[in-house]
């Protein structure tokens, strides 16, 4: 039995012929105990869809049930979930305690039921020292857990987490991805996770949900999504930096880009235009500089250079086409000016129809 089921669901605003619809037909099975990612850019309607799911916006077409009830027509408040928001949404006049007591207390659940589920939630967040401080007292990271902890005392069916780290700072979302993973493992509460960061999503997800304009490119582990994606949004989505997408015409092992003829380590899928994905870090692992000797391969022009540390990223072109290639920092710095020469194996080549943006086996 599927924990949440979304068929065919879409969502327009408006009526006639001055309609918006910004939800087209998505449909996904979320099983029980699963964390779903739910990842796009600005404006792609993920957290519309949340919000559908969560009763907070009407659902214009299609059906959403939570284990195997339908609740197009049930209100939010029976709909056996939990909402955490991206602003914490804490009642600053009240303490730690009575802002995740609050929801209980409504319910008229027993003191001491409100009690022992508080303190566990506490307990688990690490927020025992602080239930009696007011959110004013705390920190964004502590806010953010309190807004967590008022979710987990109720015991729902379901969290919907709506880009709850937005408002942190990059060390403190990277603390509360760690206790979202762990809150996780303790409670395997179905979850779904609404963000626009694509690291976020490859981090938390046992599957993510790749939304583009109101639509699912992909659904599967980050592992897949990231290895094998389904069309050049998503190639050029998931990854940090994304993947180079080279348009070109393919002739057996040849592809031709800007009049430069690459060789490829084996024939492309097909014949004519194609777009040619390959990740930075997948140049080759035998980069070599144009002057060293006997060497061959893909003719790149470096531009610039920025150190990160443990790596380092070259922007340039092959063909005129701008391309990013992921180094490590101990090899020999390239320069701007410089040209390198990439050997990419075989299957790390990705292939994309132009028209359709569709990939290519």
């Amino acid at each position: 039995m599927s924990a949440i089921s979304i068929r065919n669901v879409t969502k327009r605003y408006g009526r006639g012929a001055t309609a918006v619809q910004v939800i087209h037909g998505v449909s996904a099975e979320i099983e029980s105990g699963e964390f779903i990612v739910i990842v796009g850019p600005s404006g792609c309607g993920k957290s519309t869809l949340l919000r559908m799911v969560a009763g907070l916006e009407e659902i214009s077409g299609g059906e959403i049930a939570i284990k195997d009830k339908v609740v197009n027509n049930i209100e939010p408040a029976d709909r056996d979930i939990a909402m955490v928001f991206q602003n914490y949404a804490l009642y600053p006049h009240m303490s730690v305690f009575d802002n995740m007591a609050y929801g209980l207390k409504i319910r008229k659940l027993p003191k001491a039921e409100i009690r022992a589920r508080v303190d566990k939630a506490a307990a688990i967040l690490e927020l025992g020292p602080y239930l009696k401080r007011r959110p004013r007292e705390l920190s964004g990271g502590q806010r953010q857990r309190v807004a967590m902890g008022r979710a987990i005392v109720r015991q729902p069916a379901v969290f919907l987490f709506d880009e709850p780290l937005s408002n942190l700072d990059a060390k403190l979302r990277a603390q509360t991805r760690l206790e979202i993973q762990k809150l996780h493992r303790e409670l395997g509460i179905t979850s779904l996770f609404v963000t626009h960061d694509q690291v976020e999503a490859m981090t938390l997800a046992q599957r993510m949900l790749v939304l583009n304009a109101g639509r699912i490119e992909q659904i599967g582990t980050p592992e897949f999504v990231y290895a094998r994606p389904a069309t050049t949004f998503v190639a050029s989505f998931i990854g940090s930096p994304p993947m180079n997408l080279i348009a070109g015409r393919a002739d057996g092992t040849r592809f031709e880009v800007g009049g430069l003829a690459l060789e490829l380590p084996h024939a492309a899928p097909r014949a004519g235009d194609l777009i040619l994905g390959l990740r930075p870090e997948h140049g080759g692992r035998d980069v070599a500089h144009e002057d060293a000797p006997g060497s061959s391969g893909w003719p790149m022009q470096v531009d610039t250079v920025e150190m990160l540390g443990a790596e380092r990223l070259v922007h340039g072109t092959i063909g005129g086409a701008a391309f990013t290639l992921r180094v490590d920092s101990t090899l020999l710095a390239p320069r701007p000016g410089m040209q390198l020469l990439l050997r990419p194996a075989p299957d790390h080549l990705h292939w994309f129809d132009p028209q359709t943006k569709a990939r290519i086996e």
